[in-house]
């Protein structure tokens, strides 16, 4: 579905540039414990970007797989909410982000497992 290739095309450019804004700018100015909390959000971001790409170029191929459209949008969700609050945590002190994280690496898992099922 074009839609999704669209938004993981979006979503690759901005993590890109977060990615390269976090190299040069956070580097010198967070501590190493929340770098690496942003740099996990920065390759969670990236990978699941290209899996939403993924995810556009199968849904053409199966297009009654209303379980592939559902993991489209779990993983754009998921790095919405997984990346987002990573990215958040590292950079402020907002603690109440802290249960969005998990909540948004369950949608990247389900994305994947219905991704599959949806291609069975």
């Amino acid at each position: 579905m074009q839609t999704f290739v669209v938004l993981g095309s979006i979503l690759m450019a901005i993590g890109v540039i977060i990615g390269a804004f976090g190299a040069h700018m956070l580097k010198s100015r967070l501590e190493p414990d929340k770098l690496k909390v942003y740099e996990v959000g920065v390759q969670y971001h990236i990978t699941h970007a290209l899996g939403l790409i993924g995810v556009g170029i199968l849904a053409d191929h199966y297009p009654d797989s209303s379980m592939i459209t559902a993991a489209g949008w779990l993983m754009f969700a998921g790095i919405v909410l997984f990346s987002g609050s990573l990215y958040v945590l590292s950079v402020a002190k907002a603690r109440l982000l802290g249960p969005v994280t998990p909540l948004g690496g369950l949608c990247l898992i389900i994305g994947w497992v219905l991704l599959a099922l949806g291609v069975l």
